[in-house]
């Protein structure tokens, strides 16, 4: 779980985790200023601490490393924020078990979750838009690219260069055009979604760089395919995460780590 002041909503999210399914919980805290980091480590969770805010995108590269590390097969990647039901892990784990799909997403939009959920029309409009023209790039039919909630396989982890990607929230989408340019299957389940207060949202103007980096990665990813363009994030050249170099330990819940 990637987070940042999320103290509000961790509890409730971790709690309706399936239990019995999982073999770890990682919170990774992104320097969060409220007591993200001593809720997580009174439930007992495994919680690395960031120095210094290094971004969305950042934290995830932390969250991918250690459970690599851990020796995880298939990790889900779930917003400790409670605007993903948490109850999908085990399906959207087993998809991605059982070699049915390499990634599976968690979509808001399939059976209209975001704007059942709240989700604010001019999001789901610029959702709409974006996912459109990414399509049209990519190739790709996928119902939206800019869900929080993921099921990798550690394949995927350990072939993708991953460090090469940004520390911001364009991570995600740079992810998703580097799984299609490898030649990874994406799936998708409907995800209900809630829109409150403490869900975690950016701000107008992160939004707009984030729209324009989306736009950018899926324009990048269709000139690279043409041979018109050569692009760091999808050359296998190094950049995959550090863990590949790691043996794998046992987990630990150990309060003191940083």
């Amino acid at each position: 779980m990637p987070a940042y002041n999320a103290a509000r909503t961790l509890v409730q999210t971790y709690d309706e985790i399936p239990p019995g399914y999982v073999d770890a919980v990682l919170v990774v805290d992104d320097a969060s200023t409220d007591e993200t980091v001593r809720v997580a480590r009174s439930l007992g969770l495994e919680t690395i601490v960031h120095a210094r805010n290094r971004g969305y995108g950042g934290n995830q590269k932390t969250c991918y490393t250690r459970a690599l590390e851990l020796g995880a097969d298939v990790v889900v990647m779930l917003h400790p924020d409670y605007q993903y039901t948490p109850r999908l892990v085990v399906a959207m784990a087993s998809l991605v078990a059982i070699g049915q799909y390499d990634i599976v997403l968690g979509s808001r939009i399939l059976s209209g979750g975001a704007l059942k959920g709240g989700m604010p029309i001019y999001k789901y409009v610029s959702n709409r838009l974006l996912t459109f023209v990414q399509n049209v790039l990519t190739g790709a039919k996928l119902s939206e690219y800019h869900t929080g909630y993921r099921a990798f396989s550690r394949r995927v982890l350990t072939t993708l260069p991953l460090e090469k990607n940004s520390d911001n929230f364009v991570f995600d989408n740079q992810m998703l055009c580097q799984a299609l340019y490898f030649g990874f299957s994406i799936g998708e389940v409907s995800c209900p979604a809630k829109y409150f207060p403490e869900a975690s949202s950016i701000r107008f103007g992160a939004s707009v760089r984030y729209g324009l980096g989306v736009l950018g990665t899926s324009l990048q990813l269709w000139l690279q395919w043409r041979g018109r363009g050569s692009f760091g994030i999808f050359r296998a050249d190094g950049g995959t995460l550090r863990a590949l170099q790691a043996t794998a330990v046992e987990p630990t819940a150990d309060p003191e780590r940083t």
